[in-house]
């Protein structure tokens, strides 16, 4: 039996951009967050719910870029020019943000600008990241095995709107966690934050799902195609499901069902983009397959992957687990 390595490192890529955005998605969304909570001491609660975990989260990001790298040459060739822009600004705003997350803790004097340049850096790199999946879903210009386009390409209305959509997300995403992590009135406000976030996540998930099948042809094949379509018919079903979990969750003051169906949500909507996607790297340009690298290269890197990743995932698990209660008055977990 032929064993397909570059449909494996494509899934193991995949959900290594599921892990980041999902892990690392909720500690930029308590960044995002930031200026609305007026409270010092309901911000360094804030820090501290996500202090143990934040640095490790952004592991998951490394992984997914240098996978892609070393996995499909191809595609990181074509990708990374076009896109060169919003990466750029992402990787410094992650910089400045861990900078001022650490100087922040430190600081007396100059407290207050380490916490603007937490949040500042927080909101620039979760925007960052959806113009550049916005640029990639809309399309690369390839000619030959080259990028064809320009130095804006990847500026475009559609762009600026997964910008706006990832923003509100991940503040969605902040806002249920701090539901589960916190107390008093700082739990009820984000309790009332979480709610405004998830209603404008909806409206956005509307929108970008309706805009982005006209951007390929291939795209809209599978969503409004009869009887392609109906496969992928669950997909909004239990989104629809997510949604209510997550407002009935938010009535009922449940500390976890909202974090947990806002998770939901991301992994349903990457789900969606993945179908879109399959089997292009590149969007109507450059398929996985035309984009891997050599098998022997594949096969070799897979080993490393089958040790490393089980030890990755074992450790992220157990951090989780050793700070799993809630962050108390004083700014310790409680056991």
């Amino acid at each position: 039996m032929t064993i397909d390595y570059a449909l494996i490192w494509a899934g193991l890529i995949a959900f290594a951009v599921l892990a980041y955005v999902v892990l690392d998605g909720f500690d930029l969304g308590v960044g995002i967050l930031f200026p609305l909570v007026p409270d010092e001491e309901d911000r360094d609660r804030m820090m501290n719910s996500v202090a143990p975990v934040w640095d490790g989260n952004e592991t998951w990001l490394v992984l997914g870029g240098g996978g892609l790298f070393a996995v499909f040459p191809l595609a990181y060739a074509i990708i990374m020019p076009a896109l060169y822009a919003p990466i750029i600004i992402m990787l410094l705003a992650l910089a400045f943000r861990g900078v001022a997350f650490e100087f922040r803790e430190k600081s007396r004097n100059h407290k207050y600008l380490w916490s603007r340049a937490f949040s500042g850096g927080s909101t620039v790199a979760a925007f960052a990241q959806g113009v550049a999946l916005g640029a990639l879903v809309q399309g690369i210009p390839v000619s030959g095995r080259a990028y064809a386009g320009g130095w804006w390409d990847w500026l475009s209305p559609f762009s600026l709107a997964t910008g706006v959509a990832l923003l509100i997300g991940y503040a969605l995403l902040g806002s249920t966690w701090l539901c589960m992590k916190t107390e008093g009135a700082l739990q009820q406000r984000a309790r009332r934050y979480a709610r405004v976030a998830g209603i404008l996540m909806f409206v956005m998930i509307v929108a970008v799902s309706l805009w982005t099948p006209f951007h390929h042809q291939h795209f809209m094949a599978k969503w409004f195609v009869w009887p392609v379509a109906l496969f992928v018919a669950p997909v909004p079903l239990l989104l629809m499901i997510c949604g209510f979990v997550l407002f009935v969750g938010l009535a009922q003051r449940h500390p976890v069902a909202p974090f947990m169906a806002s998770l939901g949500l991301f992994v349903l909507s990457y789900m969606g983009l993945l179908i879109s996607f399959f089997p292009y790297m590149v969007p109507s340009s450059v398929t996985l397959w035309d984009a891997a690298g050599p098998d022997s290269s594949l096969k070799f890197l897979l080993i490393g992957a089958v040790v490393l990743l089980p030890i990755v995932l074992a450790y992220t698990i157990y951090s989780y687990w050793v700070f799993r209660g809630k962050v108390g008055e004083s700014g310790g977990y409680q056991s």
